[in-house]
């Protein structure tokens, strides 16, 4: 059977869609042709040119990797400059390059999850969540002998569905009253007459998005000169999205023995793991995020958890952070903490297409090349 790059895109922005990028952010596809056949994917955390060169090797037709090779606006991928050079050797052996960058970070499960899952943790949540995509009520009233014509209008033009299911709606017996005055065209009752009616309220969910689309169906299929409807929008509530990830142990440990634990699960660099905090503090409740974290030691600190989990911190905010009584901390490689995603993109790829022939390379391309000399 043959695959196309475009079925491949197609898995992966379902796991990890676009629209959960950061702003900043440049995720997708760089190079390469939906609609070439592909037979052979590598995973990476970065396209350098050591793994670029094992795509080729491998006679890869796709390589996915976490971090964009092209983030800063750029006005030349000529041959003769770093990048360029990569792009143009990629071309020229037709293999594509697609980037899961922060897309990857805050789907679930993204990168953290797959970091919190090598360090054995349960997951409870993320560090700091997106909330929940907007979703309209819409509450109609409508004569009961209009009740399914309105309801196929709105089914039409967007409402009603929710995730895995279609036509959801609501219907609630009721009674609806009124008085047409002078200049109004009623289509039931007199002008002038209190007019009963046996009625439908009926209420479905539709993306903020489709209400042009759902109003202009609601007052061309519903029978009444005014129809009465209401529109609510569902208050911001969080969800199992975003960035870093809150887990627990099994049992607690200390900081020294979960420190090791950091390091035998994830791959060795020059870097290493190393520690902040008390070597006996007891340790359960665990925050991750794979990459640089530092920006989120106020949120864990306010979370109450043990300790936390990420790369790149520095001197002077871990100093800060520890005065005030922050959670221990454990700073590890920045590859190292993001390098656990690359084998989480290859599975839901296996699964998803088994036809093709996937592999997470190996190489190690954290930049760092000594370490421990003090």
């Amino acid at each position: 059977m043959v695959t196309s790059l475009a079925e491949v895109i197609e898995v992966l922005d379902a796991a990890y869609p676009p629209k959960l990028a950061e702003s900043w952010d440049s995720v997708g596809l760089v190079c390469g042709d939906p609609d070439d056949e592909v037979s052979r994917v590598l995973f990476a955390v970065d396209a350098t040119a050591r793994v670029v060169e094992e795509a080729i090797d491998w006679r890869a037709q796709a390589l996915v990797v976490h971090h964009p090779l092209l983030l800063r606006g750029v006005d030349s991928v000529a041959a003769d400059t770093p990048k360029g050079a990569l792009v143009h050797r990629l071309i020229r052996s037709g293999c594509a390059l697609f980037t899961a960058h922060t897309n990857a970070d805050s789907a679930d499960p993204g990168v953290s999850d797959a970091l919190a899952g090598e360090l054995g943790l349960t997951v409870t949540g993320p560090i700091d969540p997106k909330p929940t995509a907007a979703v309209d009520n819409w509450s109609v009233q409508v004569p009961r002998t209009h009740t399914e014509q309105v309801l196929a209008a709105l089914f039409a033009a967007g409402a009603g569905a929710d995730r895995h299911y279609r036509d959801c709606a609501l219907r609630i017996p009721a009674v609806g009253q009124f008085r047409p005055v002078p200049g109004a065209t009623p289509a039931i009752g007199t002008v002038g007459d209190l007019t009963s009616v046996e009625e439908d309220r009926i209420e479905v969910v539709a993306p903020p998005s489709a209400r042009t689309a759902v109003r202009a169906a609601l007052l061309a299929a519903h029978p009444y000169e005014v129809p009465a409807y209401h529109v609510s929008e569902r208050a911001p509530l969080p969800s199992g999205l975003g960035l870093g990830r809150v887990g627990t142990l099994a049992r607690p440990e200390t900081l020294r023995e979960f420190t090791v634990r950091v390091r035998e699960a994830l791959p060795r660099t020059a870097w290493g793991v190393r520690a902040a905090g008390e070597a006996n503090r007891m340790i359960e409740t665990v925050a991750v995020c794979g990459g640089a974290g530092d920006s989120y030691l106020g949120a864990v600190a306010r979370l109450g958890v043990d300790a936390y989990v990420t790369s790149d911190l520095r001197h002077h905010p871990v100093d800060e952070h520890l005065r005030a009584g922050g959670p221990a901390l454990i700073d590890a490689a920045h590859w190292a903490t993001e390098y656990p995603w690359c084998r989480q993109a290859e599975a839901l790829v296996r699964r998803a297409l088994p036809g093709l022939d996937t592999r997470v390379s190996t190489l190690r391309t954290d930049p760092w090349t000594l370490g421990g000399l003090g």
